[in-house]
């Protein structure tokens, strides 16, 4: 039974005391100094039911645990070669923040072909991004802004997206599940852009399986979205791919720098990082090839039902001619 809000993180936060050192550490690491808002979020994806919410936050804190979560920053991909391979081919990068101090990762949903590595490497940099940014990037947003900024908007560009993105569909749901069970209500808003036939078919199937919260978050904008984007953002956080009048999508920003390439300031800070915090913590006789394997329960979450449905989807609009791709294309077990 859902109660008010405040009594609800009153509950929550009266459970957590009661827990061991290990999962009160892992918290820590978690909240970042501000534990109210992150009871807010995890009750916030289980509609306020303080025995879900607690129930999700205990799953997570075993989660990070026995994945050694906490440690992450501290396992680079190696060599450098096959980090830049993971970087060209998983399209996630830092274009600036909104107006409201809001980080902005543009994402090339469309343009990623997440085939230079192992699943294992996809999921071990996408949790690396999100621990970057939830202990890094929105700390330091919040102290420049001086006030608590714990979100983030994604602009998801859709050029390029196929009916191959099948070949695909095994990674997503692990990452998607990762998210809503261990990163619940992190993005503010998902802004989605250049979107082809493909998109529009799919999210008429996808749109009526989200939840409200989280239908709301959405906004299918018009072409690149340019306009609408400046209203909540200055033009140099702008993504590159929304700075263009005509459709479509590039690599390349007009100052000559891809966001999403292993040399753009934000990926050289987050690899340098790790790097760095390896040797820190004497991990040096540890760094060697070999992805940090993440395991990712089962669930039935709002993320794999939506993967389950764009699977469907794509299969009715292919009819099965020309997918050369199949589900298994991706190596899980092979790092």
């Amino acid at each position: 039974m859902a109660v008010a809000p405040q009594d609800a993180i009153e509950q929550v936060s009266a459970l957590m005391d009661q827990v061991d050192e290990p999962l009160k550490r892992t918290f820590q690491n978690m909240h970042q100094g501000y534990p109210t808002a992150t009871l807010g979020r995890f009750l916030k994806a289980r509609e306020w039911s303080v025995a879900k919410a607690h129930k999700m936050l205990m799953d997570c804190l075993d989660w990070r645990i026995q994945n050694h979560i906490d440690d992450i920053l501290t396992k680079p991909i190696i060599p450098a070669e096959l980090y830049r391979g993971v970087r060209d081919s998983q399209l996630i990068g830092l274009s600036g923040y909104s107006n409201e101090g809001l980080p902005v990762f543009a994402i090339g949903v469309g343009l990623s072909t997440l085939d230079k590595a192992s699943v294992n490497y996809y999921v071990q940099s996408h949790i690396q991004i999100n621990e970057y940014r939830d202990r890094v990037i929105l700390p330091a947003a919040t102290k420049k802004y001086g006030r608590y900024i714990g979100t983030c908007v994604k602009v998801l560009d859709m050029t390029g997206l196929k009916l191959s993105a099948l070949s695909h569909i095994k990674l997503l749901t692990i990452i998607s599940t990762v998210d809503d069970l261990n990163y619940p209500e992190k993005t503010d808003t998902y802004y989605v852009v250049n979107a082809p036939y493909v998109f529009s078919a799919c999210w008429k199937v996808v749109k009526p399986l989200l939840q409200e919260r989280t239908r709301r978050k959405v906004q299918v904008l018009q072409g690149c979205g340019r306009n609408e984007l400046l209203k909540i953002m200055d033009y140099s956080s702008l993504p590159h791919f929304c700075r263009r009048e005509n459709f479509g999508s590039s690599r390349v920003s007009s100052a000559g720098a891809d966001v999403y390439s292993l040399d753009h300031p934000f990926h050289q800070q987050l690899y340098n990082y790790i790097k760095e915090q390896a040797l820190s913590q004497e991990y040096v006789s540890l760094l060697k090839q070999g992805s940090f394997h993440i395991d990712v329960p089962g669930a039935d979450t709002e993320g794999t039902n939506i993967v389950e449905a764009l699977e469907s989807e794509l299969h009715k609009i292919g009819g099965h001619v020309g997918l050369t791709h199949q589900l298994n294309g991706l190596p899980i077990n092979d790092a």
